[in-house]
């Protein structure tokens, strides 16, 4: 497809695009999505356990069920999406077992406090909380521990990777983002028109999601609120970034991987023609959603110097 144009050709795969919703939440939809969410949040997953973080935020963590190692394992922190406002850990369920049960790894999902009744840098800070977490725990391996999210938790996950960066104490073996949420100046302007395309996520919940949470920051915003403000990349850890031509955030993504690889950071682009934001949510049955899905898995794989299972 051609970006900018009104026209657009999903991909083959994905035969339910048509019929999706421009949006999957809006200023009105956001309560009933995020008491939907809540639903189950006390339950711990299976094979796993809820840990409190000090914060007030949560962790679902998910054991290996065949550890790889003895010696610490490998272990992966996933970031929830919702555009900043809505969504839950326990939707990551599913992605945690699989990737605990591939990779041989520990993988944890936080459950951030949300705004706007808690703005940033409360989720940011959550996540930071978590990712701590698991570091310090006595069965992992801190040399081997990666971060990925999806959406808005691929935009929490490159914030987290700014914060470990700058603060030196841990070193992350890598940073997997789907469709990551990067930059607030993204259909900034509520004038401007939204492509046709778009599907699940447009401007007007992009808007949304960013203003509740920069609140009164908005206007300046943090360089570590945004991670498309930060100029210097420099010492960030090898990443994969995967968005589709019809998602919002494709731009926004492929500007990110270009100043990365400025920076000397190695990194991977996949492009994925024709998709849309969430499509893998959205129509998990196609073939590009689970070829989307191994990707990620390899891309952790290589990261956290694990062996094929």
């Amino acid at each position: 497809m051609a970006r900018g144009s009104d026209a657009v050709t999903f991909h083959p795969d994905l035969t339910r695009a048509r019929l999706m919703p421009r949006t999957s939440v809006t200023a009105r939809s956001r309560r009933l999505l995020r008491a939907l969410g809540r639903l189950g949040a006390g339950q711990s997953p299976r094979g796993g356990e809820l840990v409190a973080l000090p914060t007030g935020a949560h962790l679902r963590v998910h054991w290996p069920t065949t550890p790889t190692s003895d010696d610490g394992l490998p272990a992966v922190l996933q970031i929830h999406g919702g555009g900043l406002i809505i969504g839950s850990p326990r939707g990551s369920d599913a992605l945690c077992r699989t990737l605990a049960d591939t990779l041989g790894a520990v993988v944890a999902s936080v459950g951030y406090r949300l705004p706007p009744e808690h703005p940033y840098p409360a989720p940011l800070d959550d996540c930071e909380a978590a990712l701590t977490w698991l570091a310090t725990h006595p069965r992992v391996d801190r040399s081997r521990l990666a971060l990925t999210g999806d959406s808005a938790g691929g935009g929490l996950a490159a914030a987290v990777t700014a914060r470990t960066v700058d603060a030196g104490a841990v070193t992350l073996a890598g940073q997997a983002l789907l469709y990551p949420m990067l930059d607030d100046r993204t259909a900034a302007d509520p004038q401007a028109a939204d492509p046709p395309y778009l599907r699940l996520w447009n401007g007007a919940s992009n808007r949304l999601g960013w203003g509740m949470y920069l609140g009164e920051r908005a206007a300046t915003p943090p360089t570590d609120a945004v991670p498309a403000r930060r100029t210097d990349l420099t010492g960030f850890p090898p990443t994969w970034i995967a968005v589709g031509t019809a998602d919002l955030f494709h731009d926004e993504d492929a500007r990110y991987a270009a100043s990365l690889r400025a920076a000397g950071v190695e990194c991977e682009l996949v492009t994925i023609p024709g998709a849309y934001h969430g499509f893998d949510v959205a129509e998990p049955r196609a073939a590009i959603s689970r070829d989307t899905a191994q990707r990620r898995i390899e891309a952790l794989r290589r990261m956290l110097a694990v062996a094929p299972r």
